[in-house]
């Protein structure tokens, strides 16, 4: 984590979230905020994007938290589009949407962006980094160092790699829940950055 990204996560009719200092790796539990999921927020450390986070809640009953990441691999396959699915934690986010407009997601595109976003379990933004979603914080946490691994096995390949078949990657999720939990338990552990 750096100085950029957020995290939020749905508590009934609110969205908790990450202010825009300080930096991520360093907020403590006082330091979130709390917005209605039904309108914006005016608090003056809301990160500009909290409307992407509200029209996902809106339009998305399954997700229950939130992460928006600018890992390295991520930024990289963000200006050139979606990443082949070349291995099994890869899969963990496919499909990945993909929205082409460099800008931030402010009130004016978020609900466009959330629709584009669809049942998709991530989403890379152009030039942006990406927005990823889970049901709770473990699974949206997991996704996110999924689809960071995802880009990086895709650049390490070139474009020597082979993607996963749709019936190898039907078979290759049966281990995605527990795979899911054990790489967020990892990551609580070691406070890799990503």
């Amino acid at each position: 984590m750096h100085a950029f990204g957020h995290v939020s996560i749905r508590v009934g009719a609110y969205v908790v979230i990450t202010p825009t200092a300080p930096p991520l790796s360093e907020v403590a539990p006082e330091d979130v905020l709390s917005v209605p999921v039904g309108r914006a927020g005016e608090h003056e450390r809301l990160p500009l994007e909290h409307p992407l986070h509200l029209a996902i809640y809106r339009a998305r009953s399954d997700v229950g938290a939130i992460c928006r990441v600018h890992g390295e691999a991520i930024a990289a396959w963000s200006v050139v589009g979606v990443p082949p699915l070349l291995h099994g934690f890869g899969g963990m986010v496919e499909p990945v949407a993909w929205w082409d407009d460099p800008a931030l997601i402010t009130s004016g595109a978020a609900k466009e962006v959330a629709a584009r976003l669809g049942d998709a379990p991530a989403m890379l933004l152009r030039g942006n980094g990406a927005v990823v979603v889970g049901r709770g914080l473990t699974q949206a946490m997991a996704r996110a160092w999924a689809l960071e691994d995802r880009c990086r096995v895709a650049l390490m390949a070139g474009g020597a790699g082979r993607p996963l078949t749709t019936d190898e990657l039907r078979r290759r999720s049966a281990w995605y829940p527990a795979e899911e939990e054990r790489i967020a338990r990892w990551l609580l552990v070691t406070g890799e950055r990503g």
